[in-house]
């Protein structure tokens, strides 16, 4: 579902022939232990940021790091506090996030992180020092097997056993983490190889044998796959995160408004098309808006642009676009008829693929509109029809805040101009339903695999990303408790990411699924203190006293906008903690394993 960053030109000045390893003539080469060295190929690769949180195996690389003028060093609370803050940064830059942790249990604590990374293909490198390599096997203190490990949920993986293999290492590292489908790299490094000194050489170029990032379909394919096009009369574009990975949201723009495609994402595809277009029919699947799950359904015509045909998005897969043709675009050759055969699989670079798609439709006359589309006009009447019949709403006259509401608010008072993280649960689809997205990265969350306490410390790797903009975390209270000690990270690191958690004492999504398919049985899913069902526990306002960061509770519906405007005009890391009823379900909502035609409206 993920697509290249880099271009042809950067993989070919990466694959010359000459492969030595010699530094720039403009540089001095010194001698320095392994972790000097591993902190100067950091450098060398422009990484400015790096989440890290020390340990015995790890101390020589942290001492080394206390001397770069370079690295900002942002010590998490918790290393998996410090892999999600790493793709927080990677997912808000498209740049590599950096991390590190020790040994044992600190290596351990990336797992879930870099699990994430690999299923939302994030480029991410995480670094975990080692037992010297005489006690690797030996069961020694702190000891843990991080490369067998993560075997299953990395790109790719290196065990560093011999010092001079540092500098390609670092530099292939990076390179694979950033090209065709990103995603996480470990780099285990034994204590003894910190410490051992060498005169460093350092590689020019790359060339990894059997590593072809670059995918570029040919003309004809692209040609035929028009064809299929020019023959439907309900055409849909079906497109995902590879777009944003690809950097082709400028293209995947231009594409619809030349061919009058109307366009619906996916979760990880959100702000990859403006939802405040047109064309757009917001995003599709368990809880995507009813009109876009007919749309893809009944299309006649389906444009699958960088999306793998998961499970939350399909449903029951084989009854998904069931009468429709399907043209698949993908970089990652594995995705193609994995999950669902289609009429044409097509192997690309996405952005490579639309450009080329875009040109050959000017060719054809295919002008470019940003309004008064009629080239399928009963198709469009009938997608109005089911934009009219099915809106994304809620209760507006309750006396209750409701969480849908908060999130309008929010909308209203930034204008869309935020980058938004969430934990996973109900807050996570509100989020997606009731915020308007109009630019890629600024929809940051946890999507395939679906990791609680995600929200908090990716934003705030957002926001030293981008320190000018506004970073929230709208929460759940189940997943921020799970990474709150990122608090004091974000307040002696001056960090102003800020949060609003919807509050309703219960795993909402849960509750949810309880209240539909279990009878409302309560099967440990609150959160609250039982034996005192009246007050809001744990107490939020005074957790963040402890960490002195500021925070208000908010339970009446005319204190919300004064408290998300102090929010918002906040200059340091800010809580607001919102009293929602747990009673509240996501809407529009399609079971597990069933058909857009099962989908539950109230």
């Amino acid at each position: 579902m993920t697509h290249p960053t880099s271009t042809l030109a950067e993989t070919q000045r990466f694959r010359t022939p000459d492969s030595s390893q010699s530094a720039p003539p403009t540089e001095t080469v010194r001698e320095m232990n392994g972790a000097e060295l591993l902190v100067h190929c950091l450098e060398r690769e422009g990484v400015e940021v790096i989440f890290a949180y020390p340990g015995g195996a790890s101390m020589p690389i942290h001492q080394a790091l206390t001397r770069s003028k370079q690295i900002r060093v942002v010590l998490p609370r918790h290393e998996q506090g410090g892999v999600f803050a790493a793709e927080g940064y990677a997912r808000a830059t498209g740049r590599a996030g950096v991390c590190m942790a020790t040994s044992g249990p600190g290596a351990t604590n990336l797992v879930t992180g870099i699990a994430d990374a690999f299923m939302d293909s994030v480029p991410l490198v995480a670094i975990t020092g080692q037992v010297p390599q005489e006690m690797i096997g030996r069961g020694a203190f702190q000891e843990t097997d991080v490369f067998g490990m993560t075997l299953p949920i990395v790109k790719h993986s290196y065990l560093v056993w011999n010092v001079a293999d540092i500098p390609r290492i670092i530099k292939e590292a990076f390179y694979i983490a950033q090209t065709g489908r990103p995603g996480p790299v470990v780099i285990d490094v034994p204590k003894n190889i910190q410490n051992q000194r060498i005169l460093p050489k350092f590689p020019t170029d790359l060339n990894l044998r059997g590593y072809n990032p670059i995918k570029l379909a040919n003309d004809e394919i692209l040609e035929e796959a028009l064809e299929l096009f020019l023959q439907s009369r309900k055409p849909m574009i079906y497109c995902g995160g590879g777009i944003i990975t690809g950097n082709a949201s400028a293209e995947l723009l231009e594409f619809a408004e030349r061919t009058q495609i109307p366009v619906a994402t996916t979760l990880m595809g959100i702000g990859c098309f403006p939802e405040n277009h047109p064309l757009s029919l917001k995003w599709l699947g368990m809880h995507g808006t009813v009109y876009a799950n007919n749309a893809v359904n009944e299309a006649d015509f389906l444009f699958a642009i960088g999306v793998r045909f998961d499970d939350r998005v399909t449903g029951k897969v084989e009854k998904f676009c069931e009468h429709g043709t399907i043209v698949h675009i993908d970089i990652d050759n594995s995705e193609l008829n994995k999950n669902k055969t289609v009429r044409l699989p097509i192997l690309s670079d996405i952005r490579h693929a639309l450009r080329r798609l875009n040109s050959m439709l000017e060719r054809r006359g295919f002008q470019r509109l940003s309004s008064n589309y009629n080239r399928f006009p009963d198709w469009y009447r009938q997608i109005e029809q089911w934009k009219k019949d099915y809106p994304l709403t809620y209760d507006r006259n309750s006396d209750a805040i409701q969480p849908q509401f908060v999130i309008e608010e929010l909308y209203r008072l930034t204008g869309g101009d935020a980058i938004i993280t969430t934990g996973v649960g109900q807050h996570q689809m509100w989020a997606g339903q009731f915020f308007t997205f109009t630019r890629p990265r600024t929809f940051l969350t946890s999507s395939g695999l679906g990791a609680m306490g995600f929200g908090y410390p990716a934003a705030i790797g957002a926001k030293i990303a981008f320190p000018d903009k506004q970073v929230i975390d709208i929460d759940g209270d189940g997943s921020f408790l799970m990474n709150i000690q990122e608090l004091a990270t974000a307040k002696i690191e001056g960090i102003a990411a800020k949060v609003i958690v919807l509050n309703n004492q219960h795993l909402g999504m849960v509750v949810q699924w309880e209240d539909r398919f279990y009878s409302s049985n309560r099967a440990h899913t609150f959160l609250g203190d039982p034996k005192d069902l009246n007050r809001v526990y744990p107490d939020y306002i005074q957790i963040c006293k402890g960490f002195d960061v500021q925070a208000e509770r908010v339970e009446r519906k005319e204190d919300l906008e004064p408290a998300l405007r102090r929010l918002l005009e906040a200059k340091e890391t800010y809580v607001l903690d919102v009293i929602v009823p747990y009673t509240e379900h996501v809407l529009p909502m399609i079971p597990s394993g069933m058909t857009y035609k099962d989908v539950i409206l109230k």
